[in-house]
C-alpha cells in the first residue's frame, strides 16, 4: 500500500481564513476539499461586479488550489454552487458547462445570501486525485 500523508492544509492567504479558522482546501489522502470560494481576483484582490466575472475568478482560484494539491478540474467529483440572484443562473451554468462538460461532477445549486458584500456567486468543490 502506498503511504498517504496526513491531512495537508492549503491557504490562499485570505484574511477570512485566519479570522474564521479555515483552510482554502484540505488534502486528505487522494481527496481534496476546496472551501466555498467567492470571485475576488486572486491578483488584485478586487471583487468585480458581475456574476460572470466573479465566476471566472472563482475558477482561477479553485484551479490554482487544485494544482497545488496535484489535481485539476478533471478530478472534481462534486460541486456546490451558491447564487444570490436566480437571474444569474444561466450565465453561471454556461461557465460550469465549459469547465465540466467532460467531467460531469455531481452538483447542487442553491439561491442563498452570501456573507461577503457584493458577492453574487460562491462555489465549493470536492476532488479525488486520479
Amino acid at each position: 500500500a502506498e503511504y498517504l500523508p496526513m491531512k495537508r492544509k492549503i491557504s490562499s492567504g485570505s484574511p477570512f481564513e485566519e479570522l474564521a479558522g479555515y483552510s482554502r482546501a484540505v488534502v486528505d489522502g487522494d481527496w481534496i476539499h476546496v472551501s466555498g470560494t467567492v470571485g475576488i481576483d486572486p491578483e488584485t484582490k478586487v471583487l468585480p461586479e458581475g456574476a460572470v466575472a466573479q465566476t471566472r475568478n472563482i475558477f482561477r482560484t479553485i484551479e490554482a488550489v487544485l494544482a497545488e494539491a496535484g489535481a485539476s478540474l478533471a478530478d472534481v467529483v462534486r460541486t456546490r454552487v451558491y447564487l444570490t440572484d436566480p437571474a444569474d443562473l444561466m450565465d453561471v451554468a454556461k461557465i460550469l458547462g465549459e469547465k465540466f462538460r467532460d467531467v460531469r461532477p455531481a452538483n447542487t445549486t442553491l439561491i442563498v445570501q452570501i456573507p461577503v458584500p457584493d458577492a453574487k456567486v460562491e462555489i465549493e468543490v470536492t476532488a479525488r486525485k486520479s
